[in-house]
């Protein structure tokens, strides 16, 4: 007992002898720490005050600060910055749907302004602004080396303003202009159209109104298709999606699934992590989904297409998407200002993070650029049949409801192939939803 207590007591005295000589050079080097920082700060207001005294023009003090903050944020990645009280607010009102502007996400990319893409349906992508173009001069005035947020200081303006734009393109030997008209920019969150038995979900942005848009709009096709049942699956178009609001991909990707993971993120701090999970219920009562996305996909659009992917819900295709995997905090700041930062990173249900990686498709399709058609090839276009000679015989084995169908069929067929030539890549996607609706006539999730 004595050797127990003597071994217990060893160890105690052990302990605090480690502690000690572990503890001390530690607290030393923390103080240190705080001295340096207080170091820094004075020389920030030696920095400060020496602008304010013997700068060529008289600045104002709040500008330079927070010009200081904005630098300290943008220093950290291209997504953290400082709102003033104008961004802040025009944030809020993005977020609600409309706003005034040209109607492009960019992001910046080693001191250049690229271009995450166009919205459907504004002066920008109007004015033929592609995802991945990149922004060099605004006006004639370069752009180079500014803060993100004082580049889209420049593009912004009154409605009704004109702004040229010099673009870098890919493809493309020389930059060129582009003039385009401000307008308010209203964001239509979801459109949704039928083609042929396939219900077409047009997802442009993610903001209050994308789920409530969606829900409404796919129960309409339903309603007009004649039921469910008349409907042989639903194309997700997230193409040029730049994202938006978590909350609403976690909507967005549980109206599909009944239940598992749809994402998690997980900050500095592993307490901090967070997991959102489905709810039962499918709008589409387990039909066929086929996601479409391409490099203008970023963040909330990779989080359901990951997401629907990743619980084999739906087949993936396109393009690799932009790859933004981390989560922007809008914290509000004293004076009506807010300060977004990167709190977080955010993962799919695998596992798996595709900051800079971006989601790879199930089936990779490129959208092809449209080449001008010549004389020749319409004339090449119209095939001859048996049909167009002179004394064939006619097909009286059938009847007028089954020769009506056959031309209905031949219509679809060729709407298809008109399809393909606007969209390839929605046209392969509708044909996948006609392969497996062929495989499962049901419609159910196969087994």
């Amino acid at each position: 007992m004595k050797k127990f207590l003597m071994a217990g007591l060893a160890g105690t005295v052990a302990g605090v002898i480690a502690t000690t000589q572990i503890a001390g050079p530690l607290l030393a080097q923390e103080a240190d720490s705080k001295a340096t920082v207080y170091e820094q700060l004075d020389l920030f207001g030696d920095i400060f005050e020496r602008i304010r005294a013997q700068y060529v023009e008289e600045v104002e003090p709040e500008e330079l600060i927070e010009a200081a903050i904005d630098g300290m944020l943008t220093s950290l990645d291209p997504h953290s910055s400082y709102l003033s009280p104008d961004d802040a607010e025009q944030m809020r009102v993005q977020t609600r749907g409309e706003f005034g502007g040209l109607g492009i996400e960019v992001t910046q990319e080693e001191g250049f302004v690229k271009v995450v893409s166009p919205i459907d349906g504004t002066p920008a992508e109007e004015a033929g602004i592609e995802a991945g173009d990149f922004i060099t001069h605004v006006d004639g005035e370069s752009i180079l080396g500014l803060t993100l947020d004082k580049a889209v200081d420049l593009m912004r303006g009154p409605v009704g303003s004109e702004i040229v734009i010099t673009v870098v393109r890919e493809g493309e030997q020389e930059p060129f202009d582009v003039t385009i008209i401000r307008d308010t920019i209203k964001l239509t969150a979801v459109r949704a159209r039928t083609e042929g038995t396939s219900v077409i979900l047009r997802v442009t942005t993610f903001n209050d109104q994308t789920f409530p848009n969606l829900q409404e709009g796919l129960n309409e096709q339903i309603e007009e298709a004649g039921g469910i049942d008349k409907v042989n699956g639903v194309v997700l178009d997230l193409r040029n999606n730049p994202g938006g609001l978590l909350t609403q991909a976690i909507k967005v990707s549980d109206a599909f699934l009944n239940e598992g993971e749809i994402v998690s993120t997980r900050g500095r701090d592993a307490n901090d992590g967070e997991r959102f999970n489905a709810t039962p219920g499918d709008l589409t009562e387990g039909k066929p989904i086929v996601v479409l996305i391409n490099g203008g996909s970023a963040s909330a659009s990779e989080i359901v297409a990951g997401a629907l992917q990743d619980h084999r819900r739906a087949i993936v295709v396109g393009t690799k998407s932009f790859g933004k995997g981390s989560v922007q905090t809008v914290m509000p700041l004293r004076g009506d200002g807010a300060m977004r930062l990167t709190t977080s990173r955010y993962y799919t249900p695998s596992g798996r993070s595709i900051q800079a990686l971006g989601v790879s498709p199930d089936i990779i399709v490129e959208q092809p650029r449209p080449a001008p058609q010549t004389d020749e090839d319409e004339a090449d276009a119209r095939t001859r049949s048996e049909a167009d000679l002179r004394g064939s015989l006619n097909n009286d084995s059938l009847s007028e409801d089954e020769i009506r169908q056959i031309e209905e069929d031949r219509a679809k067929a060729e709407a298809t192939a008109e399809l393909r030539e606007e969209d390839y890549q929605l046209a392969y996607a509708i044909d996948i939803l006609k392969g497996l609706s062929a495989f499962n006539p049901t419609g159910g999730p196969s087994q």
